[in-house]
């Protein structure tokens, strides 16, 4: 049933740009139909979606078409608006393969949160890496199965980023400091070469005159050319323009001060290239201490230079990395909305960022010095606690949540990150208050839509059960009606009887059929091979189908033991049968298969299950069963043949048994192709397995044995004490469960048999029968019911059980078979 919505009404209301565009979509011409025609709970999702200002999406239908809301759209990139209303596939090819686990477990009705996660979306032409926290939660649709994925997102590749930056920036400022301590040991290991290259004479000598004009002699060495005695432009020669003022400054110097002559400086070398130099010499004196000429060596230092103006550029480069690094780093610290903390191994808080006064409001002298403790809630204290102790043992935190007192008198939920280090520990929190806020306002939803969904079954339930037991009440008035007529013909009064009764008998088997889709009929569960129970019905169904359906069996070599109601599990096959029969329009093939399985696969809202199954599956080749419908199946008096071709109720039957013995019922159609239903029922051990009841004997006169009647209810109890009568029986008759123990207290061998109701007042007929087969071991008890929860939950409890609405002859036969256990025992 779907409600019909004006357009002020419309889910697609308000939304901004998202819902403008929503509403500008033709979605007649989309996989989810026109908005007028959307299942409840989809528009009541599409309202959250479009009045929330945190970023939200949802995917709907077998395709997950999509919806979100303006917060979401940055998130996009060149993805918005044009992809708004297609399917999810459309949207993210290039992540495909990442996205279809999540969307498989939620689809599979179990939630999916993950914080900081990496993506690879193609937002702008190239795929980049980004990072989201979101949670997925399932969707269900108005009928109770999960339609679609409902996405809370917050994208923090920003943050993530950031933090990836830093941490690389550390590590460059590692690397680089190791670099540093390389090219001082170079350093070192060059003067060391150096001074080697001296000592074993490898420096260029000169001689020169006294007034630096003429080079006289140059030797050795080899890394500056060679040059003629007398060389008088060895300036010009050897040394480049930019030191040449420098070199004629120094050897006048050391000429006006008859002192050493040192310098370094650029040289030109053999090889062509420009080199350094350190140049030293002493003056040649005569006797009267006047200067005659210049003694000297020139040693090559170029790799030493080069590696002194590579470590130099290095530190400037290194100073100013570190100076950038420390500001970002501060600049994180300071502007991030995250907690940041450092405490010392207590506990005790060393330093902490502006957030803290932000997200808390207390300033930070409230916290230095002191540890957490005064914030946390009472009832994290404990937890909080342990969780400093782990982590002063060397262990790390990656997701603890606990609750911290703001100024105002609110708490905070917070998400932790910490790792300890040298002592200290490093601590992150992050503010999740309102995630968790919006979480709970989901769930309400949710509820909110199962309860409607409940009301709307119950509605549809009532309905059906008025229609069918009105049409059943109908034939048993006019009935009555008729036979009270004068004269009336003994044929006729004959076929009104009998028309009452078969009434009767299909109101009992609607009843039945009700409890059964309920779980809460009253089971008799034997253990049986089911392969042979197959086999012993296989010709009932091939008459219930037709000469013209082929029936065909696979049945498993292996025993297939299930502990099940033995009639419940036949009458389950047969429906199936019919259900496959009709499908088929009378003709095609039917195939029922029974082998074990390791477990059940996931269906409806249920995970998939391991352990020891049965298998029974009936397969046809039918119409099938068209998607919209496939989910409904199952519902009481819902069904797609033509009026007065079913009542709808088979199947409830199937899936109820299915339910209440433990297992689960599922299928699969292709529309033209066939279906298969599939039942799931655990697997039961051989050496439970009991002998079946004989069936029962014909009717039998009471031979004036004594029946003790329990039962509450005045009508039914003057119908079975005259019925017993007649039957030929003696009869006491009690209102309640404590009366009949008070009648067998004062008359101990008085009765032969106690036959009680077994919901009655203050102690039922369970409790009764259990009390007296503890007070009066050999005297037999019979129940009888129409319903109880006490038996849909435990079975009949061991005692023999008649179910109402029961026919004299059945009344007759399960006294009999009591008499003669008593009797025989």
């Amino acid at each position: 049933m779907s409600v019909r919505f004006s357009p002020e009404r419309s889910c697609l209301v308000g939304g901004g740009e998202a819902g403008e565009r929503l509403r500008a979509i033709d979605w007649a011409g989309t996989a989810l139909g026109p908005v007028e025609g959307w299942p409840l709970s989809l528009q009541a999702t599409v309202r959250i979606v479009l009045s929330s200002a945190f970023p939200m999406m949802l995917h709907w239908g077998p395709d997950l078409v999509t919806i979100y809301n303006d917060a979401y759209a940055p998130s996009l990139g060149r993805k918005h608006p044009g992809h708004l209303g297609r399917p999810a596939r459309d949207w993210w090819p290039e992540m495909w393969d990442q996205l279809t686990p999540i969307f498989e477990q939620v689809l599979a009705g179990e939630p999916y949160l993950v914080e900081d996660a990496r993506y690879t979306p193609d937002r702008d032409g190239t795929p980049q890496d980004a990072y989201f926290t979101n949670c997925h939660s399932p969707l269900w649709d108005d009928d109770g199965r999960i339609a679609g994925i409902f996405l809370v997102v917050t994208e923090t590749t920003r943050r993530v980023v950031a933090e990836h930056d830093l941490n690389r920036l550390n590590r460059s400022l590692g690397e680089q400091v190791a670099a540093v301590q390389a090219s001082e040991v170079q350093l070192r290991e060059s003067k060391q070469r150096l001074d080697a290259l001296i000592r074993s004479s490898s420096e260029v000598r000169y001689s020169i005159s006294a007034d630096w004009s003429e080079l006289h002699q140059l030797a050795g060495g080899g890394f500056i050319p060679d040059t003629a005695p007398g060389n008088t432009n060895w300036l010009d020669e050897y040394i480049p323009a930019q030191d040449r003022a420098a070199v004629r400054a120094e050897f006048e110097r050391a000429i006006r001060t008859k002192s050493d002559y040192s310098l370094e400086h650029r040289v030109n070398r053999v090889d062509g290239t420009v080199g350094w130099a350190f140049s030293r010499a002493v003056p040649l004196l005569d006797p009267r201490g006047e200067v005659t000429g210049w003694l000297g060596a020139a040693s090559d230092i170029t790799d030493q230079r080069r590696a002194e103006m590579a470590l130099q550029a290095l530190n400037a480069t290194l100073a100013e990395q570190v100076r950038q690094q420390t500001q970002e780093r501060n600049g994180l610290w300071e502007v991030s909305r995250d907690l940041f903390m450092v405490t010392d191994g207590d506990g005790v808080i060393l330093s902490l960022n502006p957030a803290w006064t932000t997200v808390l409001g207390w300033e930070e002298a409230a916290f230095v010095g002191r540890t957490t403790e005064w914030l946390e809630h009472p009832d994290d204290q404990v937890r909080t606690r342990a969780e400093i102790d782990h982590l002063v043992a060397g262990q790390v935190t990656l997701a603890f949540e606990n609750r911290f007192r703001a100024k105002d008198g609110d708490y905070v939920h917070l998400s932790w990150t910490a790792v300890p280090s040298e002592g200290l520990l490093y601590c992150s929190a992050r503010d999740v208050t309102e995630s968790r806020r919006q979480a709970g306002m989901l769930l309400q939803a949710e509820d909110a839509l199962r309860q409607s969904q409940k009301m709307e079954a119950v509605g549809q339930l009532t309905g059906g059960v008025a229609h069918d037991f009105n049409n059943l009440l109908t034939v048993i008035k006019s009935s009555t009606d008729l036979l009270k007529r004068p004269d009336l013909a003994e044929e006729r009064r004959v076929r009104y009887i009998a028309a009452i009764s078969d009434t009767v008998d299909r109101a009992a088997k609607l009843t039945g059929q009700l409890l059964a889709f309920a779980r809460r009929q009253a089971l008799r569960p034997e253990v049986f091979d089911a392969a042979v129970s197959v086999r012993a019905i296989a010709d009932m169904v091939g008459t219930l189908t037709g000469a013209r359906i082929s029936v065909r069996q696979h049945l498993s070599d292996e025993p297939c033991f299930i502990n099940a109601d033995p009639s419940q599990f036949d009458t389950a096959l047969v429906n199936m049968a019919v259900n496959a029969r009709d499908a088929m329009d009378g003709e095609g093939e039917l195939t029922i298969g029974v082998r074990p399985a390791e477990g059940m696969p996931a269906v409806r809202s249920h995970a998939a299950v391991t352990g020891d199954y049965v298998e029974v599956s009936i397969q046809d080749t039918g119409s099938g069963i068209a998607p919209d419908k496939l989910g409904r199946i199952f519902e009481p008096f819902f069904t797609t043949k033509e009026v007065g071709q079913g009542t709808g109720l088979g199947l409830s039957q199937v899936y109820g048994f299915a339910k209440q013995s433990g297992g689960e019922i599922m299928v699969e159609s292709e529309v033209g192709t066939g279906t298969t239903f599939t039942l799931y029922l655990p697997r039961a051990s051989a050496s439970r397995q009991r002998v079946r009841q004989e069936e029962d004997g014909p009717i039998t006169d009471g031979g004036g044995a004594s029946v003790l009647v329990v039962e509450d209810n005045r009508d039914v109890g003057t119908f079975v004490t005259q019925t017993l009568t007649e039957l030929g029986y003696r009869t006491h008759w009690v209102l309640s469960a404590r009366a009949g123990l008070d009648e067998l207290a004062r008359e101990p061998h008085a009765h032969d048999v106690v036959f009680s109701d077994v919901v009655m007042p203050s102690m039922n007929g369970v409790e009764l029968g259990r009390e007296i087969g503890r007070l009066y071991p050999r005297l037999p008890v019979i129940l009888t019911s129409g319903y109880s929860h006490v038996l849909a939950q435990d079975g009949d409890h061991g005692f023999e059980l008649l179910q109402k609405p029961y026919s004299v002859e059945a009344l007759s036969r399960v006294l009999g078979r009591a008499m003669r256990k008593r009797r025989d025992g």
